[in-house]
């Protein structure tokens, strides 16, 4: 374990905080932009950077996605919280009898839930894997608690290729791939680039698909055979409280906060919204960011019985947001930066001359895991290297679809060695980044060696 241990200590001792991680991002790029850039022949340099930087910032199509996805976040953590998820919770603890039987149920069921909804894989994991802690508690069950807390977690090593995946989600949008690339590359690249690329081709193609029933079926064989071997660890936790607080006597208009029937009704035209709204997008299995939000707020609130409940819920879970809020402008800044100073095609230009069509997605996958290290968000990862991969897949004719999900694929296996997307599920199970570092990292290991075979077989 000398490994995960010295893991550890890197990320303790020498990575800063994701926020301050941004910052140095930004003071980089704009270092590099001034060093390698062409510089204007009239004007300050240095000034002209930062416009581009501050133009990045508050661009308005990446603002409207930063949303996109904290709602994504927050609607996810939303249902984990309602009464039928809590049911489905204690359903499954009840069905552990050592380590390896609570690993593999944990696991499967939080990379099933995972490839939904990251957002709601992620509390979904780490209220599981408490619960089976107190259930092996109460009922004296021998179990290695760490493995079963890294079990929890391991849905953040499918999530990009899910359902709420950021890049395929925001490609299958109408003009997407457009306006992230205007201003960036020449016209005539642009007029290469589809409208929209349909999550029939990513998210949803064959070869997706396959890879993850075989990521499912091999980390549930691997959790198995670690749990015979794990020695039981003791386990000391307190009851999780799932919050329905009910107020004693309802007045006048507090009636309709806590009614049933109003909270249903609202959900129901929600979900006729929906359908008239998304149908056709649907039938050609073709999802959207805002497709997946509807769909979320009216489950939401219909499974929560009430609008008090539902906004207790939105209540907790809006603190989850607190990175992309503070930290997304600032990539998209960078993003800016590298836009306007041409540095995006300079990058570009240096992966296709060391790339074919067969390599290139194998460079993306280890490009974006690298990234994913110090830029650990799927969204803001999108935004500054999205760009860099559709130029450089449409320059050596490798598909886009494939260049996009070689991308995702990167940067969620990582997860599994930052520990940021973490936090939630070790303030939840009360355990240790270096406890469940040790099987998070072998989780890493075997997904690369199949994410890999996948890019180079489909």
């Amino acid at each position: 374990m000398g490994l995960t241990r010295a893991i550890e200590r890197i990320f303790g001792r020498y990575l800063p905080s994701p926020f301050t991680i941004a910052v140095l991002l930004t003071l980089l790029t704009i270092v590099l932009a001034l060093v390698f850039t062409d510089k204007p022949s009239d004007g300050n340099h240095f000034f002209r950077i930062l416009k581009f930087w501050e133009n990045g910032v508050w661009n308005n199509g990446l603002l409207v996605f930063a949303y996109q996805m904290m709602l994504v976040l927050v609607l996810g953590h939303v249902l984990v919280l309602s009464r039928p998820m809590e049911r489905l919770i204690l359903r499954i603890t009840r069905l552990i009898k050592d380590t390896s039987s609570a690993a593999v149920l944990v696991a499967v069921s939080t990379m099933l839930v995972s490839f939904f909804n990251w957002g709601l894989g992620l509390i979904f994991g780490a209220i599981l894997a408490r619960k089976v802690g107190e259930y092996a508690q109460a009922h004296q069950i021998p179990i290695n608690y760490p493995l079963i807390g890294a079990s929890g977690y391991v849905g953040l090593m499918v999530w990009h290729g899910g359902i709420s995946g950021s890049a395929p989600l925001k490609v299958a949008e109408e003009g997407h791939l457009q306006t992230l690339l205007s201003g960036i590359s020449e016209p005539d690249v642009i007029s290469q680039l589809p409208s929209s690329i349909s999550t029939s081709l990513t998210i949803l193609s064959t070869s997706n698909l396959v890879l993850f029933a075989l990521i499912v079926l091999v980390i549930g064989v691997l959790v198995y055979l670690l749990g015979k071997k794990a020695k039981p660890t003791p386990i000391h936790l307190k009851e999780y409280e799932f919050d329905h607080t009910k107020t004693k006597k309802l007045i006048g208009a507090e009636k309709l906060d806590y009614s049933r029937v109003a909270a249903t009704l609202f959900g129901v035209l929600i979900f006729i919204a929906f359908l008239v709204q998304y149908l056709p997008a649907i039938q050609t299995l073709n999802i959207t960011p805002n497709m997946l939000n509807f769909f979320m707020l009216g489950l939401a609130i219909v499974l929560h019985g009430n609008f008090k409940n539902f906004l207790r819920a939105v209540q907790e879970a809006i603190g989850d947001t607190a990175g992309i809020l503070i930290q997304f402008p600032l990539y998209f800044g960078i993003m800016g930066i590298m836009a306007g100073s041409g540095m995006i095609n300079h990058i570009s230009d240096f992966f296709v001359s060391i790339s074919n069509d067969t390599t290139l997605p194998i460079f993306t996958f280890f490009s974006a895991g690298l990234v994913n290290v110090f830029v650990p968000s799927g969204g803001g990862q999108w935004a500054i290297q999205g760009p860099l991969v559709l130029e450089s897949a449409l320059k050596l004719g490798v598909p886009l679809p494939k260049a996009i999900m070689a991308l995702a694929y990167g940067d969620q296996i990582t997860n599994m060695l930052q520990p940021f997307w973490a936090l939630p599920l070790l303030g939840i199970t009360k355990l240790n980044a270096k406890e469940i570092l040790p099987y998070t990292v072998i989780f890493m290991f075997f997904g690369s060696v199949l994410y890999i075979l996948g890019l180079l077989i489909f």
